[in-house]
């Protein structure tokens, strides 16, 4: 595992839905050789079409240069020959995991990083009773992949550390920003920094202290805003440790310190109003405003990586210069 660039490296994302899809057009953005096995024929036929699109749309084309597609049915479809990472995009059950895990022990090469974007589950527990427990760690990406740099690569209690290493410079040269978490906690890192302020937010709504509008633009057009251009570390010294630290002596005994979610989401869900993909949440999500929300929301996004270009890691360029444009991407193999 010396060589760490995705450039033609052959890669396996298991799962074509909203994640797996949005998984692979980062891996092709780096210029990998990209399969991704879902059993659903919709999903399939929508796959090559979405990366090409996505990948076109972010200008990252033309930077990766010409990136080999394909979809197929099933892990027995694959050709798995130097394939070096599996990124495991299925549906959020341990069991489901586990029985898949089982089974690219017996088809993927030894030497193969098995990866899992899951959310939840620990990697150590996806790898329990595995011998493949060395090789895997936890790769979570955040939605939508394509467009929020940041991914986690999770060691779990067995993994080896040097993959990790090895995992960390392979995200970053497709563009991503990978941090390395070094133990399995629930959540991660960044999960569990979004839980603690949304434990808060949740609290204070909860008090009447301020509406869900007021909690929102409290985060977006203040310390949220902040954040893109500082972490919450570099914040304390450009505003001064001893003011943090005096505020924070004030603040921190009056904080929300509940172990259960807050009334109003817990109330929401007995509702069975569950956002937009029910129509209601704490906003009304109507088709057209659904619509309307999700381009607004991809659009600020773009130009916050437009912003943030120059701090981003650098995709590697193709070997032959003469090579530009559309990804190519075929159907399965016969």
């Amino acid at each position: 595992m010396e060589n760490s660039s995705p450039r033609s490296a052959r890669t396996v994302v298991v799962g074509g839905g909203t994640m797996g899809a949005d998984v692979a057009v980062v891996l092709a953005r780096g210029g990998a050789q990209v399969t991704v096995v879902d059993p659903h024929a919709a999903r399939r036929d929508h796959l090559l079409p979405h990366i090409a699109q996505e990948l076109a749309a972010a200008g990252q084309a033309t930077h990766a240069g010409p990136v080999q597609v394909q979809v197929c049915a099933s892990l027995q479809d694959v050709d798995w020959s130097g394939v070096v990472l599996v990124v495991e995009c299925i549906t959020e059950q341990l069991a489901a995991k586990q029985k898949l895990f089982a089974e690219l022990e017996t088809v993927a090469p030894p030497n193969a990083v098995l990866a899992s974007n899951s959310s939840g589950f620990p990697i150590s527990a996806i790898a329990q009773g595995l011998a493949t427990a060395q090789r895997m760690l936890g790769l979570h990406f955040f939605m939508p992949a394509h467009l929020v740099p940041l991914v986690e690569v999770v060691l779990g209690e067995r993994s080896n550390p040097a993959l990790g290493t090895w995992l960390h410079a392979f995200m970053r040269g497709c563009g991503s920003v990978p941090v390395l978490v070094k133990k399995d906690k629930p959540g991660f890192l960044a999960n569990r920094m979004q839980h603690a302020l949304s434990r808060e937010a949740f609290a204070l709504i909860d008090e009447g202290i301020a509406s869900p509008e007021d909690v929102d633009a409290a985060v977006r057009f203040g310390f949220g805003f902040r954040f893109l251009a500082a972490g919450p570390v570099l914040q304390r010294d450009h505003a001064g440790i001893e003011v943090h630290t005096a505020a924070a002596a004030t603040m921190y005994p009056t904080l929300s310190n509940t172990d259960v979610p807050a009334q109003a989401l817990r109330d929401k869900v007995a509702q069975g109003q569950l956002g937009m993909k029910t129509g209601k949440g704490f906003f009304d999500w109507p088709e057209d405003r659904k619509r309307a929300e999700r381009t607004r929301y991809d659009t600020l996004l773009r130009q916050g990586l437009a912003l943030l270009a120059s701090e981003l890691p650098t995709i590697e360029p193709p070997t032959d210069m003469s090579q530009t444009d559309t990804p190519t991407t075929t159907g399965a193999r016969a």
